[in-house]
C-alpha cells in the first residue's frame, strides 16, 4: 500500500493541476473530464520527472512529488488546449 501512495499523490496533484489550468487559460475546446485525465497522466510524468532528478530525496518527501505533478498536470493540460483548440 506504500508504494502506491505517491502514484495516487501524482494522479490527484496532477488532476487538479489539470483542471486549474484549464480554468486560467479559458480552454472552451477541453471539457472538465479531458483536462482531469490529461492531468492525471501529465501529474504521473511530473512525478517521475521529479523522482528521476531528485534521487531519494525526492522520493522521501511526496510534496515535492505533489508540485511536481500539478505542473507536470498543468501543462499536459496546456498542451492539449492548444492541440484541441486549433480549427
Amino acid at each position: 500500500m506504500e508504494a502506491l501512495l505517491p502514484i495516487i499523490t501524482q494522479l490527484i496533484a496532477g488532476a487538479a493541476g489539470g483542471n486549474a489550468a484549464g480554468a486560467v487559460l479559458k480552454q472552451q475546446a477541453v471539457s472538465v473530464v479531458v483536462r482531469t485525465i490529461v492531468g492525471a497522466i501529465g501529474g504521473l510524468g511530473g512525478g517521475f520527472l521529479i523522482q528521476m532528478l531528485g534521487g531519494e530525496a525526492a522520493a522521501i518527501g511526496l510534496a515535492t512529488q505533489a508540485i511536481g505533478a500539478a505542473i507536470g498536470g498543468g501543462a499536459l493540460t496546456g498542451l492539449a488546449g492548444l492541440v484541441l483548440g486549433k480549427k
